[in-house]
């Protein structure tokens, strides 16, 4: 599967993703009003339970395997055997062909001190701490002020509905991949897990997202290697400390024409940008139609 031609885009009428919920408004008067759904999924590695995560319930093989690749329970050189999902149940399982990396040190913290599930973060800081992103990427002001466009510009849940995430794979200001989610991580579990099952590479990438720029978002973008992080929301001073440490471009309230860079500045090209009203008039009815900012 080439980069080039790979594209994922959010389904808005897919069944079971949305309800519609009868209300009253400020008025007095009745209204339908579309609502994201929320279920309880429990992933499992092998026989080891992992977490129970909240998710409006689409794409769950790539958010099993990107949320173990991003908690570095598992590696590219694991061979994933098979993904079972029992609906009923609502638990999935991600069978790998040997015990991981994790599972020994799991088992080793348990016999020791029987507080294994701390060494989680630890791990994710470990594997941060290892990686060196790609310097040869850069991104435009243009290319940045497109991408941010045609995201908001794109039908998505996160316009019909409101409180979900959304995150976006790009490459230059080219939408590859566009994930939503009521948690900004699942969002980005999701993205890496096709990612990982499709060998895609991070280098000359872009990853965009419409939460904050956190030290939880910054980690997971680092630890997939992607050297560009842009956020239409604002920053945390953890999170821009860990970009600064990484050398991850990072770049927040990325709406219209504007954008601020706390961190990696030398791969933004600061080329003229002229102004398209059809564009900012179009950019500026979406912004309208969000009625509800996320805020997980």
């Amino acid at each position: 599967m080439t980069d080039s031609h790979f594209y994922i885009g959010p389904n808005v009428t897919a069944a079971g993703l949305t309800t519609q919920l009868q209300g009253m408004d400020a008025d007095g008067q009745s209204v339908q009003l579309p609502v994201v759904a929320e279920k309880a999924v429990t992933l499992f590695l092998n026989n080891q339970e992992i977490v129970t995560a909240m998710t409006v319930g689409d794409y769950l093989e790539e958010l099993a395997v990107g949320f173990l690749f991003n908690q570095n329970m598992i590696s590219q050189e694991d061979k994933i055997e098979a993904i079972d999902y029992d609906e009923e149940l609502s638990v999935i399982v991600v069978r790998t062909d040997t015990k991981t990396n994790f599972e020994e040190k799991l088992q080793s913290k348990i016999r020791t001190s029987g507080c294994a599930q701390g060494t989680i973060y630890g791990d994710m800081v470990d594997k941060f701490d290892s990686i060196k992103l790609s310097k040869n990427s850069t991104i435009s002001k243009s290319q940045i002020i497109n991408l941010s466009k045609k995201i908001n510009t794109t039908p998505s849940l996160y316009l019909k509905a409101g409180a979900i995430h959304g995150c976006v794979l790009a490459i230059g200001d080219e939408p590859l991949i566009y994930m939503e989610d009521i948690g900004r991580h699942n969002a980005v579990d999701k993205i890496s897990g096709v990612m990982f099952q499709n060998k895609i590479t991070a280098a000359d990438k872009v990853f965009y997202t419409t939460g904050r720029l956190t030290s939880e978002m910054v980690l997971k973008t680092v630890i997939m290697g992607l050297p560009i992080l842009i956020s239409r929301s604002g920053f945390t001073e953890a999170g821009v400390s860990l970009a600064r440490k990484a050398g991850l471009t990072l770049i927040g309230r990325a709406r219209g024409s504007r954008f601020v860079a706390l961190s990696g500045e030398e791969r933004i090209i600061f080329d003229d940008y002229n102004t398209d009203p059809d564009l900012e008039r179009d950019n500026r009815s979406a912004q309208r139609r969000m009625n509800d900012e996320p805020s997980l």
